[in-house]
């Protein structure tokens, strides 16, 4: 009986997938654990190997997007035939099968930059460290399977300077560009030509402070808003997931957001003093591993926040696991740290930090990414003071964190002396089918107690 490649469920929350690449050909034979194809979900990508030996035929093409447990391909024995009811996918070469390359479309051998780069088998995470460091990925030896370059192999290529990549030709006038998402909303706010600009970043990449440049320099004839990007973008995987999801949290919950002031004082010294303390081989910890302590053990003293709406019941969810958001260049992602409440802040911000690293280099594993009951999202780092964070369903309520900043304030037993102090702003969003303004805000006194007095997140457990 034909065995049945069908599309894994990674992950309770997962509903379909969308084919990315095919590794094995159709028509082609295929032995036990060899790769046959790469998917990617609303959340990371995966691959799937072969459990059986035989003649791979695939019934969906590369973009096709799959629901979970839906057949992606049969794996015959000898003499084998399709069922009846199956319907071969059209015939698409796999990449370690490609026909011999024409005069219009030369071998990777013979091309360098870029484009050859994008069409060699690579880990995202040996892409990445290829492009921060100007290497052609063309020119590199994979040791992976299938000759897949790994991060071992470009650091490699850096190491002895084998394979960098000739500097790319500048594109026509609205072309594209590397740049970093901060230099091309600059640009487009300024009306900067991004073609215009030279990038002092990793392998030309075009940064913050190139497009200050460009823009004190002075308007020129070329300094024109910035067209659409050619053909768009694809809207699936992470971009479908949080469009759909933002619109469903939107449409289906009353949702209120308010804000409060916090001082952050002491919490500034104390995690300067953390850094200090723990910088031999410790964490870094950040301002956002405080605030997430801060929220877990709010949630603990205020658990109808740690809860979600269930059919006709609000249900308190026993634990407290935090998700907190991590821009990707497609989306957010939101990694969990499990039980925050009770891990003491330097397992805390290993934790965090370690996930962080995942999440960007596409490492992180079902378990990691589900199973939240209440999330943390920061926009601090990019200047900004307040936002409306929207809720993830079904959870019962989000916290926005925004930047610190420094302001004099009145201090003092008399209340007329002067102090340079440190002002963060939080927002909470609540769904007020399942809270009131008022426990919502006895939550948010709770996390800006902790906050204010933050030695209570070193001892309490």
């Amino acid at each position: 009986m034909a065995f049945v490649v069908v599309l894994p469920k990674m992950g309770m929350t997962m509903v379909e997938g969308t084919i990315t690449e095919w590794f094995a050909a159709d028509e082609s034979s295929v032995q036990e654990g060899d790769r046959l194809f790469a998917f990617e979900t609303e959340k990371v990508d995966y691959e799937v190997n072969a459990e059986s030996t035989g003649t791979l035929r695939t019934m969906q093409p590369v973009d096709a997007v799959v629901e979970a447990g839906g057949i992606c391909a049969y794996i015959l024995a000898e003499g084998e035939e399709l069922p009846a009811d199956a319907v071969p996918a059209p015939a698409a070469p796999a990449a370690s099968t490609a026909s011999a390359p024409s005069a219009a479309a030369p071998s990777l051998a013979t091309t360098s930059g870029a484009g050859a780069s994008a069409s060699v088998k690579a880990s995202p995470v040996a892409k990445k460290l290829a492009a921060d460091n100007n290497i052609d990925l063309a020119r590199v030896e994979g040791t992976g399977p299938g000759g897949r370059v790994l991060k071992e192999d470009v650091e490699r290529a850096i190491a002895d300077g084998s394979a960098s990549a000739a500097p790319a030709a500048a594109p026509a006038a609205g072309g594209r560009v590397k740049a970093s998402p901060v230099a091309k909303r600059l640009a487009e706010e300024n009306g900067i030509d991004l073609t215009t600009v030279s990038g002092s970043g990793p392998g030309g990449r075009i940064v913050k402070e190139d497009v200050e440049r460009a823009i004190a320099a002075g308007p020129s004839s070329t300094a024109i808003a910035l067209p659409p990007l050619e053909g768009g973008l694809a809207y699936r995987g992470i971009r479908r997931t949080i469009g759909q999801r933002m619109l469903e949290s939107i449409q289906s919950m009353a949702q209120l957001t308010m804000t409060m002031e916090v001082d952050m004082t002491d919490a500034v010294k104390l995690r300067r003093d953390l850094v200090s303390a723990w910088e031999d081989g410790g964490p870094r910890v950040t301002f956002t591993d405080l605030v997430i302590k801060a929220a877990a053990l709010a949630l603990r003293d205020h658990p109808r926040v740690n809860a979600i709406l269930a059919e006709d019941a609000v249900e308190v969810q026993p634990q407290v696991h935090v998700g907190f958001a991590v821009a990707l260049d497609e989306g957010l992602i939101v990694p969990v740290i499990r039980d925050a409440d009770t891990k003491p802040l330097k397992q805390l911000a290993i934790e965090s930090a370690d996930l962080a690293v995942k999440a960007r280099e596409g490492g992180l594993s079902p378990d990691e990414l589900t199973g939240g009951t209440f999330n943390v999202t920061s926009l601090g780092m990019f200047g900004v003071d307040v936002f409306t964070p929207i809720i993830n369903p079904p959870q019962a309520a989000i916290l926005g964190v925004g930047r610190i900043s420094d302001r004099p304030a009145f201090v003092g037993d008399s209340g007329t002396d002067i102090e340079r102090r440190s002002y963060l702003t939080i927002s909470l969003t609540i769904d007020h089918r399942i809270l009131d303004g008022a426990p919502g805000a006895q939550y948010m006194q709770s996390v800006s107690n902790y906050l204010e007095h933050p030695y209570l997140l070193l001892t309490t457990v």
